[in-house]
């Protein structure tokens, strides 16, 4: 066994990383610094735990090591940006379902500790673990489009996970009093993978950002409960770090949305609103243009913000928006991009999709900063951005997005929509900027699209 004083060295130099990792991951430009850092900070921990421990079966750690490591190396290069989200959804949920089953494990094994502090940290892990494992699958089935991204009724579902919650914490004191009752333990986890699927099956796609940030929480404060069960000073605080982390940029997210943290907590959210014709919206309004016709407008424009959404990253148009910006750049025209804090299906999902396509990060810019901008540009070309631009948002009570904050490209001189039909966002709204005077439709594959714009305007010199 390693000597105390180093063991608890390496554990600080650990949790140091894992904060100047934080650190990194909130702006783009340190980002991949970030990432290595908590890395690199979690390789430490690893390594000093495992030569903390006197006795241990290498053989079933070095097979865990080589069949995880493929795996992850496999994902890292052949997961698309556009399928982030639902492996971020699956990874919490692997978080969530190693803590619950370490907790089994401490409370199924006649060595481990019994006392209150130790039983207490087993049932919560059991708890926040089950609930994370089963809400995060139910999130990457409804992004896998496995099961409907729409919001799914359940009948009374309020009441029920208010029982079900009642029912998990009984379940926990009864397990803190009655530590050999291995029956209250199963039925614990059973009520709460069940609590995980009716929490997240209720709330529709629109709505993700908000809930994986919120189950990147749960895994991370079911991993601080773990370290209290297995005394593990480092699990402690990275989990604590990833909870608290978590929670603030589900807080961030809710806010970007209007939403209820109280709401998203207990799956209650998109209430729904009036139903809302489209065909009344658009009838003998919409516009539809050609690449020609833009490239003429862009021609003597002195400003281009791009609005990127999810439609961007299914296209995978990331690089050719970033070529038409490169011609508008040397036609001496300003070009931004107005990153809205939900747009996409995951937090940072336009950030990480324009990065890999090496855009400037002093380019990318946030909807409070970049709103009051669109009233001196002269076109906003919009890809896939459908919720995070409906002006029903500001102006209709009765929509179900009513007080979410939009970027406000209506604003603009002119609007350029690229999208493939006038079919409704994740939000299930049709989008009156599609009507609007200033607004033309490009329709057409998102790629396509932009490639054929960047050919014409090239064509113009």
């Amino acid at each position: 066994m390693m000597s105390t004083n180093i063991i608890y060295l390496a554990y600080l130099v650990a949790a140091v990383l894992f904060i100047l990792g934080i650190k990194g991951l909130t702006k783009p430009r340190t980002a991949v610094r970030g990432n290595q850092l908590s890395a690199l900070g979690m390789f430490i921990a690893v390594i000093v735990t495992l030569f903390d421990q006197s006795i241990l079966n290498y053989q079933w750690i070095i097979a865990g090591v080589i069949i995880g490591g493929a795996i992850g190396a496999t994902l890292a290069t052949k997961i698309q940006v556009t399928a982030m989200p639902q492996l971020v959804a699956i990874l919490n949920g692997f978080g969530g379902g190693a803590s619950l089953f370490i907790a089994l494990a401490n409370f199924l094994d006649p060595e481990s500790a019994t006392h209150t502090i130790a039983l207490i940290s087993i049932a919560a892990t059991i708890i926040i673990g089950s609930v994370t494992l089963s809400g995060s699958f139910v999130a990457f089935a409804k992004l896998q489009e496995l099961i409907s991204g729409s919001p799914i009724a359940i009948p009374a579902n309020k009441l029920l996970n208010g029982i079900l919650l009642i029912a998990a914490i009984g379940l926990a004191i009864m397990i803190v009093n009655n530590p050999n009752d291995n029956i209250l333990v199963f039925l614990l986890v059973a009520v709460t993978l069940v609590l995980g699927l009716l929490l997240v099956l209720p709330i529709g796609g629109a709505d993700m950002p908000v809930v994986i940030a919120l189950l990147n929480s749960y895994s991370g404060i079911a991993a601080a409960t773990t370290g209290f069960i297995t005394g593990n000073t480092v699990l402690i605080v990275s989990g604590a770090l990833v909870g608290a982390s978590g929670i603030i940029l589900t807080q961030i997210m809710c806010k970007a949305m209007n939403r209820s943290l109280f709401n998203v907590l207990f799956g209650v959210m998109a209430e729904g609103g009036e139903t809302i014709d489209a065909d009344e919206i658009y009838a003998g309004k919409v516009k539809s243009t050609s690449p020609e016709e833009i490239a003429m407008m862009l021609e003597t424009a002195e400003r281009v913000i791009v609005v990127p959404g999810y439609g961007l990253a299914m296209a995978q148009a990331q690089h050719a928006v970033r070529d038409l910006a490169n011609v508008l750049e040397e036609r001496g025209t300003q070009v931004l991009y107005a990153i809205h804090p939900v747009a996409g299906r995951m937090p940072g999902h336009m950030n990480v999709l324009l990065a890999e396509a090496e855009v400037p990060y002093e380019q990318l810019i946030e909807m409070d900063e970049v709103n009051p901008q669109f009233e001196q540009t002269d076109v906003a070309i919009v890809i896939g951005a459908n919720d995070v631009t409906n002006p029903m948002a500001r102006e209709d009570k009765g929509s179900p997005i009513y007080g979410m904050p939009i970027l406000n490209v209506d604003k603009a001189r002119s609007v350029v929509v690229v999208k493939r039909s006038l079919s409704p966002g994740f939000a299930g709204l049709p989008n009156p900027l599609f009507a609007m005077d200033n607004t033309l439709m490009l329709f057409g594959d998102g790629k396509k699209a932009i490639v054929e714009l960047t050919q014409s305007l090239k064509e113009a010199d």
